[in-house]
């Protein structure tokens, strides 16, 4: 088995993405009458022996806690370009974005829909490690359209958890 298809949390380890889809459909039936965020983030940092991606599958119930998980992809070189780090990390992120297949999406919604009027709805975004201050500000247009060519809303700091916060925590 592949392991860029292998995804973990603190809980399970080694996770197709079926087994991860799974757990976020039971999520859903849990509380189908709220409003979820469906995030997917990267983030990366720079090691002695290589640099390490995390990419995280975060799915907010908002207000009322969340599930997620990660996928580690390591690359055995010391990538010191920040725009190569972030393009990766983006890259990364649609790789996963990817993985939902209209059907998952679908899937998804249709526990939604008679909750509709009580708030159900289903947000999906794709979060990016950058933001309007600091060394990243120069490459939000560009990245933002790579996820917008992929008909998903990006979300930059300080709206950007899934990467910013979530995959962040399991970079060190």
């Amino acid at each position: 088995m592949n392991n860029d298809l292998l995804f973990y949390n603190t809980t399970a380890d080694q996770m197709t993405f079926e087994n991860v889809f799974d757990h976020l459909v039971e999520f859903i039936e849990r509380e189908p009458t709220n409003l979820y965020r469906l995030a997917i983030g990267t983030d990366s940092q720079v090691h002695p022996t290589g640099t390490k991606f995390i990419s995280s599958i975060h799915l907010h119930r908002v207000g009322k806690g969340a599930w997620g998980c990660l996928k580690k992809e390591l690359v055995p070189r010391r990538i010191t370009s920040l725009k190569e780090k972030i393009s990766l990390e983006t890259m990364y992120s649609q790789e996963v974005a990817a993985k939902f297949t209209e059907e998952h999406i679908s899937k998804m919604i249709e526990i939604l829909i008679p909750h509709v009027d009580s708030g159900a709805d289903l947000a999906f975004e794709v979060h990016l490690d950058i933001g309007k201050k600091g060394k990243t500000k120069y490459l939000i247009d560009e990245m933002a359209e790579r996820i917008l060519a992929i008909g998903l809303k990006p979300q930059i700091k300080p709206n950007s958890y899934a990467a910013s916060s979530y995959a962040n925590k399991f970079t060190k």
